[in-house]
């Protein structure tokens, strides 16, 4: 396997229940977990519905709030990570060999958003032409400071940004790896919101999976809405407090 940088690789649950997550998540999405052995102890993995790895579970830590967590590949973990307190993000956790899997970093970029980046030891997972239904799709950053978010991921890594007119809701930026659309840039929609990054999952219908979401407990944040050319999505908020997003992908023109 390759490695792909620039791509958000992986997504990590945090939350102080990771019972009730599992029992939200695992029906919602067709998701399960299993225990992957690690260096001290193990580790709860998220597999989709055709059984591969795509993100983990984390107990959060005393008043540390529920949230998704983002995994970006890097090409050197050490140096982006060294670019990146010179940029002016704030540090959370000094690079780190995690045996057997890889070495990563985190930090809290200059608006305040919580970044994880990562080298894994086996490459990461090719990029598909269509993500089917449980598979991460998209991810998003909501900031408070477009212009500082944009400047500091195009000069830590390299990203092109690209603009798209959004109409009434203003600018949405695109970060690009090469000519490679790998995550959108846009001002928080919700002023009490933290900065924060929002990971998408695929799903067949928006609107029925945010149904069942919240027959599971969960609440939606942004009801089902759609972007022509892209697809239909929903905001969504688990039982434990973590923000996420659903996306069902507009038909591919023939």
């Amino acid at each position: 396997m390759s490695h792909l940088p620039g791509k958000f690789i992986w997504f990590e649950h945090v939350s102080p229940d990771l019972a009730q997550a599992r029992t939200f998540y695992q029906p919602l999405f067709d998701w399960h977990v299993e225990s992957m052995p690690m260096d001290g102890g193990s580790y709860p993995m998220i597999l989709n519905p055709r059984n591969e790895g795509i993100g983990g579970l984390r107990q959060a830590q005393p008043g540390e709030r529920s949230r998704w967590v983002s995994y970006l590949s890097v090409d050197d973990v050490d140096t982006r990570y060294r670019q990146a307190l010179a940029a002016g993000a704030k540090p959370i956790q000094p690079p780190t060999e995690f045996a057997p899997v890889g070495r990563g970093a985190a930090f809290k970029d200059p608006t305040g958003a919580e970044l994880w980046i990562w080298t894994s030891r086996d490459g990461d997972r090719p990029d598909t032409e269509t993500p089917q239904p449980g598979d991460w799709s998209w991810n998003e950053l909501w900031t408070p400071d477009v212009p500082m978010a944009s400047a500091f991921y195009e000069t830590v890594f390299g990203y092109r940004i690209d603009t798209m007119d959004m109409g009434p809701q203003g600018a949405y930026l695109l970060l690009k790896a090469g000519d490679k659309p790998r995550a959108g840039l846009t001002q928080s929609a919700q002023p009490a919101a933290p900065p924060m990054w929002l990971p998408y999952v695929t799903v067949a219908d928006c609107d029925a999976t945010a149904e069942h979401a919240g027959r599971l407990g969960g609440q939606t944040l942004l009801g089902a809405s759609d972007v022509p050319g892209v697809g239909r999505f929903a905001i969504l908020l688990d039982p434990v407090g973590a923000a996420f997003a659903v996306l069902a992908p507009a038909p591919r023109a023939a």
